[in-house]
């Protein structure tokens, strides 16, 4: 079954690893794609908890228990945001509705000892999901990703991690649903 649309990914976009995917970094993974050009693409893995708190973290804010995702493979010497709700940092990207990416860390840090920013609202990753140029584009050519471009902001800060990938493609409809219910090993059903 071809699961790919004829759109290209775009920024705000989620990638669904699909059902027989095997690369043990993506395994019934979503990412949102934050930035997809010819040069290449990067992302960030929702439903990859990390074993760390935001507070392990950061020096002088061991008081922040905020969950850390694995955002990917790449570079995980780093740490990436996203946030829900209104633009409250300079240099955020919009990724979709009342969806933002990265900004001025700083700036957060400061409101955060303000009280003024709800890290509810907030996702932190170490690492991120990264394709050079023309490899997100083969890897849906072998259908190893489902793209889906209508999703709720409200699911990626919302739903529990480990159901994330199966609501997604249960809320998608059709023939999703059904990949949605597909087993881990089909040779333990």
């Amino acid at each position: 079954m071809n699961v790919n649309s004829n759109i290209p990914p775009s920024s705000g976009c989620l990638l669904i690893s699909e059902p027989f995917l095997q690369d043990e970094n993506f395994v019934r993974s979503v990412i949102l794609l934050c930035d997809a050009n010819e040069k290449g693409s990067f992302g960030l893995i929702l439903n990859k908890l990390s074993m760390f708190k935001l507070g392990d973290l950061l020096e002088g804010m061991s008081n922040l228990e905020s969950e850390v995702y694995v955002g990917g493979p790449v570079e995980q010497n780093t740490l990436h945001f996203i946030y829900f709700g209104e633009k409250m940092l300079e240099g955020s990207v919009q990724l979709g509705n009342q969806l933002w990416w990265g900004g001025d860390f700083t700036e957060l840090v400061e409101k955060q000892k303000l009280g003024v920013v709800d890290l509810e609202n907030f996702r932190f990753f170490i690492g991120y999901s990264g394709w050079s140029e023309g490899q997100l584009d083969a890897e849906l050519e072998q259908n190893s990703w489902i793209i889906c471009n209508n999703h709720s902001t409200r699911n990626i800060f919302f739903s529990d991690p480990d159901e994330l990938w199966r609501d997604i493609l249960k809320n998608m409809g059709g023939d999703y649903q059904v990949l949605a219910n597909y087993p881990i090993d089909p040779r333990l059903n």
